[in-house]
């Protein structure tokens, strides 16, 4: 994977450093509070437990700041870590090819690593595209095949 630097809700640093020794979901979104945005969250907190049985991980992505992140993740309930592409803003999501260049701002993209590589990717057509939660589970069962 290339070299990223994300800001977590806490304020510390997700890097690459992140990834090693474990399999990760970075699900990339456009925007808090987006009517599509709240559906995919709710989808894929409902389905956590399966996602998760096997250790791994999985975290939310936009260019949105934490506060905002945080306030979408308190509103919908939902447990699943945010992690903010904000500033440099969407850099992350162009290293990894998520971000939505015509509106300025990320992209719907799933990207599954395992210890550091990506295994397994998926990118919308456009940001209106929700990936069902079928589609975590392929990059999950692509992640443990490689």
């Amino acid at each position: 994977a290339p070299e990223f630097s994300l800001q977590r809700e806490d304020g510390g640093r997700f890097t690459n450093a992140d990834l090693a020794g474990r399999t990760v979901v970075l699900v990339f979104y456009p925007h808090a509070f987006s009517p599509v945005c709240t559906d995919q969250f709710q989808v894929y907190q409902e389905a956590l437990g399966e996602i998760t049985k096997d250790g791994a991980e999985i975290y939310g992505v936009s260019t949105d700041n934490s506060a905002s992140q945080t306030a979408f993740r308190e509103h919908l309930g939902v447990t699943i870590p945010m992690l903010s592409d904000f500033e440099p803003k969407g850099e992350a999501a162009r290293a990894l090819g998520a971000y939505f260049e015509p509106a300025g701002f990320t992209n719907r993209a799933l990207i599954v690593f395992r210890d550091g590589v990506v295994a397994w990717s998926w990118l919308g057509e456009n940001p209106g595209v929700l990936p069902g939660v079928n589609l975590v589970f392929d990059g999950l069962a692509a992640a443990q095949a490689a």
